[in-house]
């Protein structure tokens, strides 16, 4: 499952223990990437946090299946097949509609933004997406405007911003640590968008 040591929930405890009761799924299942932080509890409490605020929050604007959707894509640029499994179940189970999902999925295992079932400005966010993780020394003031020409206000940019950010985070921990999908549920995530602290995947 992992290159390092990880502790299952049975043998976890103290804080620990009390992280994975709040990111536990059904029968207690606890998300590879989350035990890839087990001998550093704080550095789970530190990446869920961050995760649960950027994706998961009732004050963000973007849909949650596009926020997702960014989430798949710059997971697939950056070759994290653990992130892509896990976050195309989700946005396809928040679109419902598996015909446009799994077209979605076909041009991003392509790399095809242009064949991607989605509107002018959810393009657009695709390509700020991929031109921040793929080169983001050479990000300028223009790719900011960009979006502002295809309809994203500023709230509305950081927040895709934030996502494509926090992916790359989440796909290095996964990658340079050797998480597999093993065990896992795929696609579960926290539902309780109301709660920030609500960390249940269901």
């Amino acid at each position: 499952m992992a290159w390092i040591k990880t502790i299952p929930f049975d043998a976890a405890t103290g804080k620990l223990r009390q992280l994975y009761e709040r990111v536990t799924g059904p029968g207690n299942n606890v998300d590879n990437i989350m035990q890839m932080h087990s001998l550093r509890p704080h550095t789970m409490e530190a990446h869920m946090a961050v995760y649960k605020y950027v994706l998961h929050h009732s004050a963000n604007e973007v849909p949650k299946w596009f926020l997702e959707a960014l989430g798949v894509w710059v997971s697939a640029l950056n070759g994290c097949d653990y992130c892509v499994q896990h976050h195309f179940a989700g946005m396809k189970r928040l679109m419902d509609d598996d015909a446009r999902a799994d077209a979605l999925r076909r041009a991003i295992d392509a790399r095809d933004i242009a064949a991607m079932p989605l509107t002018a400005g959810e393009q657009a966010a695709m390509r700020y997406a991929q031109r921040l993780t793929e080169a983001p020394a050479d990000m300028a003031q223009i790719d900011v405007e960009a979006l502002r020409m295809a309809g994203w206000d500023d709230g509305r940019i950081l927040e895709i911003n934030q996502v494509t950010a926090y992916f790359s985070y989440a796909n290095r921990t996964v990658l340079g640590l050797g998480c597999s999908t093993e065990g896992d549920d795929i696609g579960l995530s926290p539902g309780n968008n109301a709660d920030p602290d609500d960390w249940n995947h269901r």
